[in-house]
């Protein structure tokens, strides 16, 4: 496909890091995930990371160390405010764990919090924010903070998109107590699957570590904020379980090759914010398709496009002319996921309107952005757009 939506980001490198575990002979989580954290943390700014096997994992890992520590549990029927807009794993964990999620609009131009509605959003109930950096884009969260104030509310953020991204010279996904972020094929860096979770509070890091691995004490220190400090019996304290969690263990092979794609990660987001000044250049020609407006420096995940209603255009004649030049694309995350025939299992309410939501849904897609320079894909754009017969 000559424009495709992802691309690999491994050379030899990687699979020189691959040979090394498989001839290490060990391959279930150890000394690599343990480096990969620990790299991973410095690099983001945290004091914590914890590894596991998918960013839809560490989304669940993240709100079940909320429910599960001491002070102010999230417990079920609590009130969550989540965007409409984002992908299923977002929403699910809360579902899971009882909560009540409930769905604000996205702004029009930047995809995220519509930030106005957001603060007519909160309730009494409100216990959390789920804010979602969506690809690549991060929220405003200047005013987030100052919409929450002295309040009792968690925020967290689900940037499994938009790694590497900053808003205000600090790394999207440490804005709230916990981050979690993907390292899926498609994403700014692979580890074929794997996601991440960074917090700067000991106890949750602590929770988030026994939780991973079957809520026993094996992984915790022997000092910690679970339990009472650990005995040196290791035939005992092995198969001590203190907390209801799950196997979210990521491979050690995912942790070595996280190792040489963080290495990269500088380049690649700076190569994809090159790719976003010229794809901006390029769409001052198309008017008719409205793309997102960066909040802070995003790292540009993928290119969103929203065909103006009044345009004249349909998005059924563009992804038509999209797919027979063969350039792939998809809806914009999930679109609206209000709409979803999935909400009949759900604890929900919708704070306003989700109108633009909706238009993202109907109207919008997105196409890929790349660690390359994407000189020919964007002629390939050029030659698309230039058959539309727009007003």
């Amino acid at each position: 496909m000559p424009y495709p939506l992802a691309n690999s980001t491994w050379d030899q490198e990687e699979y020189e890091a691959l040979q090394t575990v498989i001839k290490s002979g060990m391959f279930t989580m150890g000394e690599k995930v343990s480096q990969f954290e620990r790299a991973f943390a410095d690099y983001v700014g945290s004091k914590y990371c914890v590894m596991v096997n998918s960013g839809s994992s560490a989304n669940l890992l993240m709100i079940a160390a909320l429910r599960y520590r001491s002070a102010s549990p999230l417990l079920p029927g609590a009130e969550v405010i989540v965007p409409a807009v984002s992908w299923s794993t977002t929403y699910y964990p809360l579902h899971q764990y009882g909560l009540k999620l409930r769905f604000v609009d996205i702004d029009a131009q930047t995809l995220n919090f519509d930030l106005e509605q957001l603060s007519q959003a909160i309730t009494q109930d409100t216990k959390a924010i789920m804010a979602v950096n969506l690809l690549g884009n991060p929220n405003d969260f200047a005013r987030i903070k100052a919409i929450i104030g002295d309040r009792d509310i968690a925020l967290i953020e689900d940037n499994c998109e938009s790694m590497g991204a900053l808003y205000e010279g600090k790394q999207a996904g440490t804005f709230g107590l916990m981050g979690s972020f993907s390292s899926f094929f498609s994403h700014h860096i692979s580890t074929m699957e794997g996601g991440l979770v960074v917090t700067d509070d000991e106890e949750l890091f602590h929770v988030m570590l026994s939780l991973r691995a079957h809520g026993w004490t094996r992984n915790l220190p022997k000092v910690n904020r679970v339990t009472t400090d650990k005995s040196d019996d290791p035939f005992t304290e092995s198969f001590r379980f203190v907390l209801p969690g799950y196997n979210l263990r990521p491979l050690e092979m995912s942790g070595a090759l996280g190792l040489t794609q963080l290495r990269k990660l500088p380049s690649i987001v700076d190569e994809r914010r090159k790719n976003a000044e010229e794809f901006l250049e390029l769409m001052r020609d198309y008017p008719f398709l409205r793309v997102q407006r960066e909040i802070g420096q995003s790292s540009w995940f993928g290119f969103s496009l929203i065909v103006e209603p009044d345009s004249g255009v349909t998005r059924e004649n563009m992804l038509h002319l999209l797919t027979e030049a063969q350039v792939d694309v998809r809806p914009i995350v999930a679109g609206n996921f209000a709409k979803n025939e999935v909400l009949k299992w759900f604890d929900y309410s919708v704070a306003g309107d989700l109108s633009n939501a909706d238009t993202a849904d109907k109207h919008g897609f997105f196409i890929g952005n790349h660690h390359y320079p994407l000189e020919q894909e964007f002629e390939l754009l050029r030659s698309v757009f230039g058959k539309t017969n727009w007003k």
